[in-house]
Order: structure tokens, then sequence, then C-alpha cells
């Protein structure tokens, strides 16, 4: 009887689906910044919230505020998580701004 139920068990969790899975597709871009143009676009996420070169901004108002300061389309906004900011609150920043149509993201570390 054990047997069926160790049987069962292992059945289960190779059947089982335990979440969606999703990914967020990124590339090395390195530590040339020559290709900036344009506007200062840096995007700080904070604890308590964002701001676009240092102006409060709620995330659902971000990439209709980045827009004018946009060359091109496809042109670079820097992003930099710092004081705590959770993963999560990055990656959902991350999401908005693709559904805003940008598509060229720097991740940059904060200074000490």
């Amino acid at each position: 009887m054990i047997d069926v139920v160790f049987l069962l068990l292992v059945f289960f969790m190779l059947a089982a689906r335990f979440g969606a899975d999703s990914a967020i597709s990124l590339k090395a871009a390195g530590r040339d910044a020559s290709g900036y143009q344009g506007a200062p676009r840096l995007v700080e996420l904070r604890p308590g919230g964002l701001t676009l070169n240092g102006i409060a901004v709620t995330r659902e108002d971000l990439a209709a505020r980045l827009a004018p300061l946009m060359p091109t389309p496809d042109a670079l906004v820097v992003l930099r998580a710092r004081d705590g900011a959770e993963v999560q609150g990055l990656v959902d920043v991350i999401e908005t701004l693709k559904a805003g149509g940008i598509t060229t993201l720097a991740l940059a570390e904060a200074p000490e």
C-alpha cells in the first residue's frame, strides 16, 4: 500500500504545474554608454515610490512622462533600484515600461 502512495506522490509531483512561467528577456549591454542621446532619462525605484530625473511619478504615468524625453522610440532609459527596493517592484516597473513601448533599458547599480 505504501508503494502505491509513493507512486501517486511521484506522479502528481511530476504532472503538477505549480505556476505560470514568465520571463523578461535581457541582453548584456556592457559598460559603454556612448549610444546615449538626448535628455536624461533616469528612473529610480525606492520603497516609497518612483522618481523620473528626481521628480516623483506614479508607475501608471511613467511611460507617458518619459515619452517627451525620448528622441527615438528605442532610446535608452536608465533604471536604478535604491534603498532596499524590492525585486518584484523592479520587475513591475520593467513590465510597465515595456507595455508603454519602451524597449531599451539599462539597469544601473546604486552608488553606496
